[in-house]
């Protein structure tokens, strides 16, 4: 599955302790991604400065749900279980 052009939920609803270019301390929930174009594209895909996690995150039907509301729900909820 590839991910749905201009959802960006993945880049907005989640944390990243990562290092991100712009954000060397990485990204809180719910904060939008400084690498996030207005359209809800990365500008690091496929770039070598893309955090790994980033890379590593696969889409899937699960997580994306078919509209971007599905997909920041499941992400917000897997964010709030995994929270330290």
């Amino acid at each position: 599955m590839e991910c749905r052009a201009g959802c960006g939920a993945c880049c907005i609803v989640v944390s990243i302790s990562s290092p991100i270019p712009g954000m060397p301390g990485g990204k809180p929930a719910g904060v939008r991604c400084v690498q996030l174009t207005p359209d809800n594209r990365c500008l690091l895909f496929g770039q070598p400065q893309r955090p790994v996690i980033c890379g590593q995150l696969q889409p899937s039907r699960e997580m994306c749900g078919s509209r971007d509301e599905e997909a920041f729900a499941y992400l917000a909820e897997l964010e709030r279980l995994t929270a330290p």
